[in-house]
């Protein structure tokens, strides 16, 4: 009977141990669990930060392009601007030009204008003296006609008598 007891004294001493071991265990199992859940969750939590990370980075792709797009129209608008600069310093020298050319033209028109009254006057001084000269003529012209009506009248009572 003691070899039972002893060997009853074991098998409890054993069942205990086993006791405690799958306490152990089920501590183990629980804390494993625990874990497992805790990474489930992490990976959830990542997998979520993941699509919000994809999705940003399609949005700064399309933003990225938006820029490449600005950037290509920028270069179109700066080669326009510099045509069109081009083109304007283009028109300001033919304004200089056209401006240089009305002001030798209204210099010109200016002298032709003084030497015109110039001339003007120097032509109404010679219609004056025209004037003058035909007064006298007409002047003469009526002596003349006189003198020769007398010179008949002369000529006519000299060969009266």
């Amino acid at each position: 009977m003691d070899k039972i007891r002893e060997r009853m004294s074991a098998l409890r001493l054993e069942a205990d141990e086993a006791h405690e071991q799958v306490e152990d265990l089920k501590k183990k199992v629980k804390a494993l669990e625990q874990e497992n859940l805790s990474k489930e969750q992490e990976i959830t939590s990542l997998n979520h930060r993941n699509q919000l990370l994809e999705e940003e980075v399609e949005k700064l792709e399309a933003s990225v392009k938006d820029a490449k797009d600005a950037a290509n129209q920028s270069a179109q608008h700066d080669t326009q601007n510099e045509a069109l600069q081009r083109r304007v310093q283009l028109l300001e020298e033919e304004a200089e030009e056209n401006d240089r050319t009305l002001r030798e033209t209204n210099e010109k028109l200016r002298q032709t204008d003084v030497k015109a009254g110039h001339y003007e006057r120097k032509v109404q001084a010679l219609e004056t003296e025209r004037d003058q000269w035909e007064a006298k003529y007409e002047e003469m012209a009526k002596k003349h006609a006189e003198l020769q009506k007398d010179l008949h009248e002369l000529e006519v009572s000299i060969s009266n008598v």
